[in-house]
């Protein structure tokens, strides 16, 4: 049976929003342009590491495309649905991508060797990205985004401000895919992979942080957000409910998933290399 606050969703048209997806598609391009470039190479990216992207670019395109843009302004588990896109499945698809090095190569010879340098080992850039990547900057980080957006004056004054919207996803975006890096370790090498059992508790305690926020918003006693209480009614108080059991269960299950595939890898044989993301093949670029 349909939960109550879900069945009373309205329908909603998908976003018009232009520079979203032109940003996607040349995202898109980008990468098609370097991985025919490595093609040509005798280097392309696996197919597992392209689907991965092309996965990662679809979440994103839901997120900020589909009627779920429109609908975040009504329903709260509407609005944590397209953010459990963004950092639950966007954020992780794009790294298990593997993507630096094929992006790298689709662009012009000039940027492509000025991003080299930019990302070279004595670069400020990658001393910065090195150090907001690692486990403690990064879970601290990640949490610190997830829990002061859930305040319900920057939640309702993203809801009533496109642009400050526009502000929290990419806030939201940018600290997962920090948050992921370290587990996925994937290019610029930013330093050695972390022991498993250390991704594994950082895993753990990513889960409990977010499950922690989801079930104070399922089981609050009074609506949270105003904008909700004006929009949705009687039904808001389980809306919100809803969008809790979203925030914990959707990212909870990406969660152990990784956790399950890290302890596979862990029981496996010892001699096996570091994870690089959870598909195999690499692909070279300059400064990587």
């Amino acid at each position: 049976m349909a939960h109550p606050a879900a069945a009373a969703l309205p329908q909603a048209p998908w976003a018009a929003r232009p520079e979203v997806a032109l940003a996607l598609a040349a995202a898109a391009g980008i990468y098609a342009a370097g991985w025919w470039r490595l093609a040509r190479r005798g280097a392309p990216a696996s197919p597992a590491r392209v689907a991965a992207a092309l996965a990662g670019l679809a979440a994103a395109g839901a997120a900020l495309l589909s009627p779920l843009d429109a609908l975040a302004h009504r329903s709260f588990a509407a609005h944590m649905l397209q953010h459990m896109l963004l950092v639950a499945v966007a954020a992780p698809a794009l790294l298990l991508a593997d993507p630096f090095p094929v992006v790298l190569w689709g662009l012009p010879s000039g940027a492509r060797r000025l991003a080299g340098r930019w990302l070279a080992r004595p670069a400020p850039l990658r001393r910065l990205l090195a150090c907001a990547t690692a486990m403690p900057v990064a879970f601290a980080l990640h949490a610190a985004v997830v829990w002061s957006w859930h305040l319900p004056a920057a939640y309702d004054g993203a809801l009533a401000d496109r642009l400050v919207h526009d502000v929290e996803h990419a806030a939201f975006l940018a600290a997962a895919l920090l948050f992921w890096w370290p587990v996925i370790h994937p290019a610029p090498r930013l330093r050695a992979p972390g022991a498993h059992a250390a991704r594994i508790v950082y895993l753990v305690l990513g889960a409990f942080q977010t499950a922690a926020l989801g079930l104070l918003l399922t089981v609050a006693p009074v609506v949270i957000y105003r904008t909700y209480a004006a929009a949705a009614g009687a039904a808001a108080l389980d809306d919100q409910a809803l969008g809790g059991v979203v925030m914990w269960g959707l990212g909870g299950v990406v969660d152990m998933v990784a956790v399950l595939a890290l302890l596979y890898r862990s029981l496996g044989s010892g001699s096996r290399p570091a994870i690089r993301g959870a598909v195999p093949g690499t692909v070279s670029a300059p400064g990587m």
